[in-house]
């Protein structure tokens, strides 16, 4: 990978053969955790201004009908966070001569606050081709990153890191985008903006006339799948607006399906509704991961907008999906046969992925994708990608294949959890929208199929042989500080929170990432045998996760000595307010909060006092520390009683940490409101 500095340019042709389609990757990490920011994507033309409205990418505006521009979203790092994008630069339209990628904070936070930050230019394989680092962010709000810019029939990128103290307000203006005068003066007085939206969103409208929105490409029917019947009395909304970040002057309607299903008009509750993909007759592992696959990609190449969500992130063009099954390919002696493939069109060029499936906790075996990885080589094609349950970690590569160096070819290896799958899903049909009530029908069907008992498709499920023999020598403390053993354990770990983590955004309809309290290149592996040490010392496992959005970072303590499960979170108080106000506020906040939470106080220094929520309710002054002192915060926290068995059964571990934290986000952080929540002290 090549490295310029701020100004510089350089080819991406001259980079790689296959510079076509980009993905664009901005970074960074913060000490605390909570740091956090919100990339844009502009289209601008040679008079460096945005033609429309459509020319300008955030969250709620996620992807180009044209396949041009996709965010593909946040995922965490060993260091922080990575926010993506997908640029097919063959589908970018020619009177566009720069794409600009940026991004803003919100909530008063500067991008002097955040560490490593960092863009990189990747190419459809996920080779890096050119890497740009900021070092001198301060008081700005938002930052151009970068750009890519047509020079001829080629396209470059300029380091541009370029940023702005007026925010988001300030780029976008500079663009041709007018800003709502009103809530940005609701956003500088700290007031909230319109439909209860934070003090940090900013209104901006392009300011030119409205042009129709774009209707999407056709895309393929899939062998697989026939046409879904639309559903009665199909719900239309806009597609939900995220608490925060810009808003267009026009909503693109699409269509979800309201969280509670209509009144039954069955007779008891023996009759069954009929199910597109049924599944109580699958008997073995096998017609497990046929049927598992056949549904899965029938549903992609049905649904674009599900089928493009999960394949972008591998490369994939925007374009003609078709996907098959069971495909008979030619391999020495005896052919082989991949559970799957993908392929997408566009342009007159095929992008091909092979796929292999598991199911029911069963592991991929690296022979089998080795031989997989081979074919595709051979052919051409340009991906594999396994899918079972288990959850991929960053340094930790779910099957160790040899990459021929000598090929000219590249085949890149992706791995996708099936909790994943049903993340995308449920966003796309409870939160985002998609195009008509026959694909949200059919996603629906979808994750009924993946949440029935005999699917197989459940997501990690398993702690794994080593859960059993090291939670037993930690209870009788005969568990060595080098048994290997507890690093299998921590990875586990790992796994869980990241699975807990998909499950909680699904269900907020915003991403929950872990949070990694490290500096950028620090090694995975030693990071994880420290924790495998501390897990022997204390017999603690210990998290974070953060709701994007906000700076709310709920701490995860699973003491596998007192068999408990603590969910906590910091609650800062208010400066200024006088302190039995502050506490009285927070107690009226948590009117609706277990009975069973504790709140502690916290001051500068010692111990402040603590109680029940139960006890206290009656007498919030209780909460006061003695002597005068004023409260810097408060901790909230949750007990509760920790599964023993390694699965997810009701005496499970892994069941019982999914339902501790969302019993503490919907019963005490959800509460909360505008207040600002730091991760409590993981003890």
């Amino acid at each position: 990978m090549q490295e310029i500095s701020k100004g510089a340019n350089v080819s991406l042709t001259a980079l790689s053969e296959d510079a076509g389609a980009v993905v664009v990757s901005l970074s960074w990490s913060s000490v605390s955790g909570a740091g956090d920011a919100d990339v844009s994507v502009l289209l601008v033309d040679a008079n460096g201004k945005v033609r429309s409205e459509d020319d300008f990418y955030f969250y709620n505006n996620p992807a180009a009908a044209d396949g041009s521009v996709q965010l593909l979203g946040k995922t965490p790092t060993g260091n922080g966070d990575e926010d993506r994008i997908g640029v097919d630069l063959t589908a970018v339209p020619a009177g566009v001569e720069r794409i600009v990628v940026a991004a803003s904070q919100y909530g008063g936070a500067r991008f002097g606050d955040l560490d490593d930050l960092r863009m990189t230019v990747a190419d459809r394989s996920g080779e890096p081709l050119v890497g740009f680092s900021i070092h001198d962010a301060g008081v700005e709000t938002a930052f151009i990153f970068g750009e890519l810019y047509r020079r001829g029939e080629e396209w470059k990128f300029r380091a541009v890191g370029q940023g702005y103290e007026t925010g988001l307000a300030g780029l976008a203006t500079d663009f041709g985008i007018a800003v709502n005068e009103e809530a940005e003066e609701a956003e500088e007085a700290g007031e909230p903006g319109e439909a209860g939206e934070g003090a940090d969103a900013v209104a901006v409208a392009v300011a030119m006339e409205k042009t129709p929105d774009a209707e999407p490409e056709p895309i393929a029917q899939a062998p697989a799948a026939a046409p879904a019947p639309a559903p009665a009395e199909p719900v239309a909304v806009p597609a939900q607006t995220r608490g925060r970040g810009p808003r267009t002057t026009t909503t693109k309607k699409k269509v979800t399906l309201p969280p509670v299903a209509k009144n039954s008009l069955a007779e008891n509750d023996s009759w069954r509704p009929a199910r597109l993909f049924p599944v109580p007759t699958l008997k073995s592992d096998k017609e497990r991961e046929v049927r598992a696959t056949s549904v899965l990609l029938s549903v992609m190449a049905q649904v674009p907008e599900f089928g493009r969500r999960l394949t972008a992130a591998f490369g994939a063009p925007a374009g003609r999906m078709q996907t098959f099954t069971e495909v008979s390919l030619p391999h020495g002696d005896t052919p082989r046969r991949p559970d799957g493939v993908i392929r997408v069109e566009r342009a007159g060029k095929l992008w091909t992925a092979l796929v292999e499936t598991k199911t029911n906790g069963n592991p991929l075996r690296p022979e089998q994708v080795q031989e997989y990885m081979d074919i595709a080589a051979r052919r051409g094609y340009e991906a594999v990608i396994t899918l079972s349950n288990d959850v991929a970690l960053e340094g930790a590569p779910m099957v160790d294949v040899k990459i021929d160096g000598r090929r000219k070819h590249k085949v890149s290896l992706w791995h996708l959890s099936w909790a994943e799958v049903a993340h995308q899903a449920q966003m796309l049909i409870r939160h985002e929208g998609v195009g008509n009530a026959a694909h949200a029908w059919l996603l629906q069907e979808l994750l009924e199929y993946l949440r029935h008992d005999q699917s197989g498709c459940h997501g990690f499920q398993n702690m794994g042989a080593a859960w059993v023999p090291v939670r037993k020598g930690i209870e009788d403390e005969t568990l060595a500080s080098d048994d290997p053993r507890a690093v299998e354990v921590v990875e586990s770990w790992e796994r869980l929170i990241r699975q807990v983590c998909l499950r909680l955004g699904g269900e907020l309809g915003q991403k929950a990432l872990p949070v990694q309290r490290v500096r950028r290149g620090s090694d995975q592996q030693a990071r994880r045998a420290a924790a495998a040490e501390r897990l022997c010392l204390d017999g603690r496992l210990t998290a974070e996760l953060r709701i994007d959005g906000t700076s709310s970072v709920i701490a995860v303590t699973a003491d596998l000595r007192t068999g408990k499960v603590r969910t906590c979170v910091d609650v800062p108080a208010p400066e200024g307010s006088y302190p039995l106000t502050t506490v009285k506020r927070l107690v009226r906040l948590l009117s609706e909060a277990p009975a069973d939470l504790h709140v502690e106080t916290l001051v500068e220094a010692g111990n402040g006092p603590r109680g029940t929520l139960e006890r206290l309710r009656p007498e919030p002054g209780d909460l006061l520390p003695k002597g005068g002192a004023a409260p810097t915060g408060f901790r909230l926290s949750l007990i509760k009683g920790m599964g023993n068995t390694r699965g997810n059964t009701e005496s499970g571990f892994i069941r019982s940490v999914d339902e501790a934290v969302a019993r503490f986000h919907q019963g005490v952080v959800a509460h909360l409101g505008p207040v600002e929540a730091r991760a409590g002290r993981r003890g």
